[in-house]
């Protein structure tokens, strides 16, 4: 019988559904029959979406566990998340389905297992023995809450300390409740008239597991004898405790306090403790009692054979110590150490050579749980240096602002950032091996190079080695290096654009192949950076300033009359002595008090000699500067290409494009002029609402008539060379208009802007929307030229400054895609929302008009209203004329239009075969001359052959509600697909898969999909993460070969797999926790010990908590909930006690469950029987007397 699969039935549908749309397109005059012939080969068998790894420090740890044996660490989280640490490379997360926080980890050592006790009254036994573990029991108390919990070692019976002072005794094989219980009542003196508190301590005599140390909150601390059930002492402190620790030979204990002091008690001497010491208390020389100090939380006593114990503890400082960073305490002897920590202190671990509780310790580290941050510290080296951390624990060493993933990288750039990233490491670690080396790497496949870069809010930007599912830091960029810092309060950066983190990074754009990297900052700057290996001293940054704006018109000034205006504070830039060097720099940086900012930068760049590492270098600083006491707009889109030497950026403002070779702007254009490429001016609105006529302070009757003369162009509009007009002409303008945009304080303006979104009903200071007065400008460089020649050509190269007024577009589209929009409060701030910014750009070399026979190089534009637009390149040859000549940009207009904003955009060739922008092969740019010419060839651009009647690309175009195929280059739409109705698209990318590609979304909702390409044909569609948190937006992002990541927590990356070869070989790729190792032997007892009985005293607690002794505990206690991976783990443990006996435990409970069956059957069949003799008895004496004729 053939096999029925639902999901090639909901396949063809959903490809039926989506070709309708495709056909009809295509059925269209023009749209040409062969695009049919691309071969598609993924289908939905490709695809299916799950976890794979998760990397950094646990978010909000709570609590953490060692197993000694097996040396793995366990860290648990308030959101009752697991994380679990081996050697490098071995980490494993799993999730508690209710999410309450982890308050105690308990490992069953060298079993691989370990109990989890939750802030939700419920315990859960974990199977680690599998790759990802799972819950094999559950057990949820209904009416008492759990405080502590204690497994001794190779025990079975798991002890429960709980709010109300009891303790009960719970079986980890089966995870049923012992009938035995330790009643609070019964525990403490009977004259006591309080109740003791909460459990907050349990543990058993090293050297006699019969009697169980018990400590109460108030201060009680209770030896209870398990056989005779009574208390054998009792030992009284006025403080309340908060640990108690054990000596190896059983015979004294050491209890911390809440005043600070640690007691140390002999079991025999109840009455007063053996010693009383405050380690951070000031000691008065009357004898009195030291004063009080800040708690002790946690304490552990440690003995060694060769030397004095150790005694580790937290807390304890004294109250004068304010605003003091939490410290852990060593006390060896006769001497303190006090290791200052970064972060507080959650709990720490002493780490020991043997496991068992009753043999010299013999400490070697300890392991310190912070807030953000685990620390390892060796107790065997002096000065108790720390472990250098294997795990990629410092992700959120600053905040992460943005996240980009590259899979299937050039096999030489791991390496080669290793190599300039192991520079950097610290020194002074400790020189052993790290302590935590458990379980073993996974056997993956996966052998392609993965590096993940994150940006961060202190500006630096780290390369992760992200290959076979690790993760490890590779190199570490730091670019507030370039800008100088500010010293003190007063010089702190404006924050007009950012209220903190001015060196945030806002996006970023990589070429592996040529090693060039373009960032962009939240303060509007992008830097420009090489790759060498060689260290440089550079000593004048090159720095570029561009002046984007957009003017309204439609703004009344309100006259100031006689006021002053108030004086705008400093951003920390000044003007630089260097614009005056340009003879046609328009204009100078004001900010002096009688004129609004102008000119100047958000940040100063440094004006000191950089030293430059070998790694990223920069190559150039490009800056916008405030315009008019408006600050600049940040930028919300950036790409670079190593092949053209171009590197270009846009936001609500318009588009810049900067030659990085020549150090010279080639475009600085808005948004509405890149619609028509010949005159912006004159361009049609797409609004059919009636124009009104401006009222404006910058639009005056004689400007109208000149506007033609005066109307903005970009350099090289129409042509490949720059435009020229009259400088005389040109600088009155200039002085006009800075004249008239002085009037406009920033106070007024900041009045404007709040009357005017409450909709204000003034006629006089109504804005208008319809017709706005537009002034694009632009600073050349603001760099020191060696010679006056390239200052002269610079000067050419330098945007021609005017006015240029355009009908405004309808706000199709009003939703704000952008999650970086500037928080200041200005004039231009009431249409914000309206204007249209550039959302995405991508380098290609394609067809910019339909006429063209043969690629060229050329951008492809989008914005957030959804359209698309084309911008020409013109290149010199390369060589020396590449460095001479300038480059040629000309837009050519609207290519489509897209519902949303457009996300991505991609060229396939005419097979469907994905076409990367070209690229720059990378060499050093300090290496020799010879070296150079070597290695820097550009590479060949191999355009697919232009058939007569056949498309030679596709340009696929994805926005955050639809995608769209176009032939190129008669641009004719031959496939659409609306992705989503209710919601949007918030990450999109191009990728590829399986040998082909596809497009892979994420949704607002939720929703993951993938879609073919070119046919747009749906191969994926899961809801799997709804967006609670902007900051998934801002980090999620997808790679080739079925990867993707994102920030699931401040702290911790979740990477994915939407592969179906990826997950099936999961299970491969995933390290293994659980590695078979046998277990130390027990230490020896002594010739004397053995004789007299001097040694540890074992107990048989199955005599005492068995049902046969203790009988069964109160069903309405607790409810045991049996865990989804129970047959699972049990046919995954091979070996061991636990996983023995709970085989032997299900086996006796099939056959009780089967015996039950049979002796119901028989008490049926008995009862039958009775029944039927009863009858036949009764017969009987109805006609027992009767004669046969009486019958």
């Amino acid at each position: 019988m053939k096999k029925f699969n639902i999901r090639k039935v909901l396949d063809g549908l959903t490809a039926a559904s989506s070709s309708s749309s495709a056909a009809s397109a295509a059925a269209q005059p023009g749209a040409p029959r062969e695009n049919d012939a691309v071969q598609e080969t993924l289908q939905s068998e490709n695809f299916q979406l799950c976890k794979t790894v998760r990397h950094g420090f646990p978010y909000q740890p709570s609590s953490m566990a060692f197993d000694p044996v097996q040396k793995i660490l366990a860290v648990g989280t308030q959101t009752g998340a697991l994380r679990l640490f081996g050697r490098a490379g071995v980490e494993c997360y799993c999730q508690h389905e209710s999410g309450a926080a982890v308050i105690q980890l308990q490992f069953l050592i060298n079993e691989g297992a370990l109990v989890s006790a939750l802030a939700d009254d419920s315990i859960h036994l974990w199977n680690l023995r599998q790759k990802i573990p799972a819950i094999l029991h559950s057990l949820k108390f209904n009416r008492e809450r759990i405080t502590y919990c204690h497994l001794p070692f190779q025990s079975k019976w798991l002890y429960i300390g709980t709010e109300r002072g009891n303790i009960h005794i719970v079986n980890v094989e089966s995870f049923t409740l012992s009938g035995y219980v330790i009643m609070w009542n019964k525990a403490i003196e009977l004259s006591t008239k309080t109740h003791p508190g909460p459990v907050v301590h349990i543990s058993d005599n090293p050297m006699d597991e019969g009697k169980l140390l018990i400590g109460f909150e108030c201060g009680v601390v209770v030896l209870w004898d398990l056989k005779s059930k009574k208390a054998d002492y009792r030992y009284n402190y006025d403080e309340a405790i908060h640990s108690v620790a054990w000596h190896h030979e059983g015979k004294q204990f050491v209890c911390s306090h809440s005043d600070g002091t640690l007691t140390t008690w002999n079991v025999r001497a109840p009455a007063k403790p053996a010693q009383i010491i405050t380690p951070h208390g000031k000691q008065p020389k009357d004898g009195k009692k030291p004063e009080p100090c800040k708690p002790i939380l946690k304490v552990e006593y440690k003995t060694t054979r060769a030397g004095d114990p150790f005694m580790v503890l937290s807390g304890g400082l004294s109250y004068d110590t304010v605003g003091r960073r939490a410290c852990l305490t060593v006390m060896h002897g006769k001497s303190t150490a006090v290791l200052e920590m970064d972060y507080p202190i959650v709990d720490f671990l002493t780490l020991c050579e043997t496991p068992y509780p009753n043999d010299f310790q013999e400490p070697y580290a300890v392991v310190v749980l912070l807030e953000k941050d685990l620390v390892v510290i060796d107790l065997g080296q002096i000065g108790y240096p720390i472990f250098e951390t294997p795990y990629p624990l410092t992700i959120h060493e600053s905040p992460v602002t943005c996240c980009e993933y590259f899979a299937d990288c050039p096999s030489e750039l791991i390496p080669a950032l290793y190599s300039v990233g192991s520079r950097q490491k610290r020194q002074g670690y400790s020189k052993k091996e790290w302590p935590i080396s458990g379980g073993n790497w996974g056997q993956g496949t996966q052998s392609y190079p993965e590096i993940i870069i994150t940006g961060h809010a202190d500006g630096s930007i780290k390369f992760w080695d992200a290959s076979a599912f690790m993760l490890q830091v590779l190199y570490k960029l730091k670019t507030a290096k370039v800008f100088e810092r500010a010293r003190g309060k007063e010089e702190k950066p404006s924050k007009d654009i950012v209220e903190e983190d001015p060196f945030a990074i806002q996006t970023l754009s990589w070429c592996p192949e040529s090693r060039m990297l373009s960032v962009a900052g939240v303060s509007a700057h992008v830097i420009v950076y090489r790759f060498s290996k060689q260290e440089i001293t550079t000593e004048v940054v090159q720095l570029l300033e561009v002046r984007m704006q957009c003017e309204f018109s439609e703004v009344d000034s309100p006259d100031p009359g006689g006021e002053q205006t108030p004086t705008l504070p400093t951003s920390g830039a000044s003007t630089s002595p260097q614009e005056t060097e340009l003879p046609t720099q328009p204009s100078t940086g004001s900010n002096s008090s009688d004129g609004p900012r102008d000119n100047i930068p958000c940040l100063q760049v440094r004006s000191s000699p950089l030293k430059q590492s070998p790694g990223y270098q920069v190559e150039l600083v490009i800056q916008l500067v405030w315009v008019s006491g408006e600050p600049p707009q940040q930028i919300t889109s950036l790409a670079i290409n190593s092949s053209y030497g171009l590197v270009v950026f846009g936001n609500s403002n318009g588009l810049a494009v900067v030659d990085y070779l020549q150090k010279t702007l080639l475009l600085n254009m808005g948004t509405s002029e890149l619609y028509s490429p010949s005159d912006p001016h004159q361009r049609q609105p797409r609004s059919p609402r009636k124009a009104r006529q401006p009222s404006g302070a910058l639009c005056e009757s004689n400007d109208g008539s000149n506007a033609s003369e005066d109307r903005c162009k970009s350099p090289t509009s129409g042509s490949t060379s720059p435009c020229n007009s009259d400088d005389e002409r040109k600088q009155k303008f200039i002085e006009k208009v800075k004249f008239k945009s002085r009037r406009f304080s920033k106070t007024v303006a900041n009045d404007f802007a709040k009357m005017s979104r409450k909709i204000s009903s003034s006629s006089e200071q109504k804005p208008d929307q319809e017709d706005r007065v537009q002034r694009w400008r632009s600073l050349t460089c603001k760099e020191r030229f060696k010679d006056r020649n390239n200052v002269k050509r610079a000067a050419r190269m330098s945007q021609k400054e005017g006015v240029c007024r355009t009908k405004s577009a309808p706000n199709s589209y009003a939703k704000d895609n952008t999650f970086t929009r500037s928080r200041s409060s200005s004039v231009t701030s009431i249409e914000r929302e309206s204007r249209e910014a550039i959302s995405s750009i991508h380098f290609c070399e394609s067809f910019p008009r339909k006429t063209d026979a043969l690629p060229s190089p050329c951008l492809l534009v989008g914005t957030t209203q959804g359209s698309v637009m084309m911008v020409a390149v013109g290149l010199p040859p390369a060589g020396d004329q590449r460095l001479q000549q300038p480059v040629g940009i000309s837009s050519c207009g609207t290519l489509v239009r897209l519902k949303g904003g457009v996300l991505t955009m991609a060229l396939l060739d005419s097979a469907g075969a994905l076409l990367p922008p070209s690229y720059e092969p990378w060499y050093d740019p300090n290496a020799s001359d010879e070296e150079k010419e070597k290695s820097r060839r550009r590479r060949p651009a191999s355009p697919p052959l232009s058939q007569e009647g056949q498309e030679s690309q596709f340009a696929v175009l994805c926005s955050e509600k639809q995608a769209k195929v176009v032939a190129m280059p008669s641009q004719t739409r031959i496939y659409k697909h609306n992705i989503t109705e209710t919601s949007f698209v918030l990450r999109a990318d191009v990728v590829q898969m399986a040998g082909a590609n596809c497009i892979a979304c994420f949704c607002a909702n939720g929703h993951i999909m993938t879609l073919s390409l070119p046919s747009l044909r749906p191969l994926l569609d899961v809801n799997y993460l709804p967006l609670t948190d902007m900051r998934i937006a801002r980090t999620f992002c997808f790679s080739n070969l079925g990867q993707a990541l994102y920030l699931t927590s401040p702290t911790e990356i979740q990477r994915i797999t939407y592969s179906q070869e990826t997950c099936d070989n999961l299970q491969e790729m995933l390290s293994e926790l659980f590695t078979p190792v046998e277990t130390p032997e027990a230490p020896n007892r002594g010739f004397f010990k053995g004789l007299f009985g001097g040694g540890a005293q074992s107990l048989d607690r199955e005599d005492l908590f068995g049902e046969t002794a203790a009988g069964k505990a109160s069903r309405s206690l607790a409810q045991h909930i049996p865990g989804p991976g129970s047959m699972e783990g049990m046919k995954g443990a091979a070996s061991g006690v636990v996983g023995d006996l709970a085989r032997a435990r299900i086996a006796l409970d099939e056959r009780g469950q089967k015996l039950g069956e049979l002796e119901e059957r028989t008490a049926a069949m008995m009862a039958s029987a009775e029944s039927f003799s009863k009858h036949a008895h009764d017969m009987m004496l109805k006609y027992k007397d009767k004669k046969w004729y009486q019958l």
